[in-house]
Parts: C-alpha cells; sequence; structure tokens
C-alpha cells in the first residue's frame, strides 16, 4: 500500500476577484481535510490591477460596471456561503488591487521570518496572519462594500488585528513587498496563470483555473497522494 505524501499547492489570486471569494470556502475545507500533508502557498495574480480599464475592456459593450455589478451581486443568490453588497461596484469602487497585495506581500515576509503570531478569527478558528488580513479585505469589499484600495480602509484591518502596523509598513516603503509581488507575477508567467483563482499542483503539471468545485479539486489532490513513489512515466 503506498503511503500519502504532503502535497504543495500555489494558489494564486486577485483580491477583487470575486470567484476567489466564493472559492475560499474550498481551499479552508482542503486545509482542514488534509491537515500537515497539505501546504497551500499564497500567490497573486493582476485580474483588478487597473479597475477602470478592467472594466472598460471586459464591460463596456455589456452595459458598464452597473452590468458588472449586477453580476457579481446575482452570484449571491447562486452560493449561499457568500455576502454580497447590493451597491457593490457601484459605490466606493476600488482603482486597483494592488495595493492590498502589496500588504498581503509585507505579512508573508514577516511570517517567513516568524514575526507574527497565529490569529484567532471568528468562524475560521486559529489561521495565519496572512490568512486572516486576506479575508477580512475580501469581507471589506464584498460585503461591506469598503474601497479596499484605500490605504487607510487596509491599515484599519490591520490595526483591528493587532499586527504590527509599522513592520508591515516598513516592507512597503522599502521595496520589500514589491520585489516579493514581482516574484508572484514572474511565477504567473512561467507557470502561465491565465487568471483567478488557480490552483497549480504537481510541480506546475496541472492547473485548476476558474470556479471549479471541491470534490474535483480534492480528488485531484487525493491522487498526487496515493501515486507510488518512482512511478514510470507513461510516456
Amino acid at each position: 500500500m503506498s503511503t500519502p505524501k504532503k502535497i504543495t499547492v500555489l494558489y494564486f489570486t486577485d483580491l477583487l476577484c470575486v470567484w476567489a471569494y466564493i472559492s475560499q470556502i474550498r481551499i479552508e475545507k482542503l486545509k482542514k481535510k488534509f491537515g500537515s500533508d497539505l501546504a497551500v502557498q499564497e500567490h497573486f495574480v493582476s485580474v483588478f490591477g487597473a479597475v477602470d480599464s478592467k472594466i472598460k475592456n471586459n464591460w463596456s459593450q455589456r452595459g458598464g460596471i452597473s452590468a458588472y455589478s449586477k453580476f457579481v451581486h446575482d452570484l449571491s443568490f447562486k452560493f449561499d456561503h457568500i455576502d454580497i453588497h447590493p451597491d457593490i461596484w457601484l459605490k466606493n469602487t476600488p482603482t486597483s488591487s494592488t495595493g492590498c497585495h502589496l500588504l498581503l506581500k509585507a505579512i508573508q515576509i514577516l511570517e517567513s521570518r516568524n514575526e507574527l503570531a497565529a490569529i484567532s478569527q471568528s468562524g475560521v478558528g486559529t489561521t495565519s496572519a496572512f490568512n486572516a488580513v486576506a479575508w477580512e479585505l475580501r469581507l471589506a469589499f464584498f460585503r461591506d462594500n469598503a474601497d479596499i484600495s484605500n490605504y487607510r480602509v487596509q491599515m484599519n484591518i490591520v490595526d483591528s488585528l493587532g499586527l504590527p502596523h509599522k513592520k508591515i509598513e516598513k516592507l512597503v516603503r522599502n521595496g520589500s513587498a514589491f520585489s516579493a509581488l514581482e516574484d508572484d507575477l514572474q511565477l504567473k508567467e512561467k507557470l502561465r496563470i491565465s487568471g483567478s483563482p488557480s490552483l497549480v499542483l504537481n510541480e506546475g503539471r496541472q492547473i485548476i483555473y476558474g470556479n471549479v468545485g471541491y470534490r474535483v479539486i480534492e480528488a485531484n489532490i487525493q491522487e498526487l497522494m496515493n501515486q507510488p513513489q518512482n512511478q514510470a512515466s507513461w510516456c
């Protein structure tokens, strides 16, 4: 009998992507099921790096931002585990997701240095500072309709979770967070990631992109875990 092996999954998202917001519950379920046998590495892909041009290029022929707002809002009727604000994208419209990504890369750097403790979060339990801030940012935008591209909104979330404001800000100001985000963008190009959310498995050989059901993702991970060591290639 083969012994399950530890699997590393790369997870690419954009903070303003509604499909990543929808999919987060699936990622948390995977972590709970597989525990320490699964490592999820969070990365970013710029889908809403420039919101205005994104909406113009993709929705100008379909009714513009009002139509996109309705599309996002209507998803709340299809996925009952998410909350979508009635005025999503119509009021307090963010200009870019990049600021959030920079903030979260700074937090990742501090976590890699073991400078941040785990956080107890309502409905989730104990989680990393990165996961806590990312989720609170998503809730702030999709549920509460806050402009999360605004620096003050971002820092209010950081402060509410008791994280070291000045340490995080320093890593953004000295360029470290920018460098880490650039690494994500280069990795995205190398792996040919086409959008958010994207899961990369099996050292880049498998990419699961978009609104894919939990059982499909679980089956792919389970198969990788149960593969015999030194399995011969079919080609």
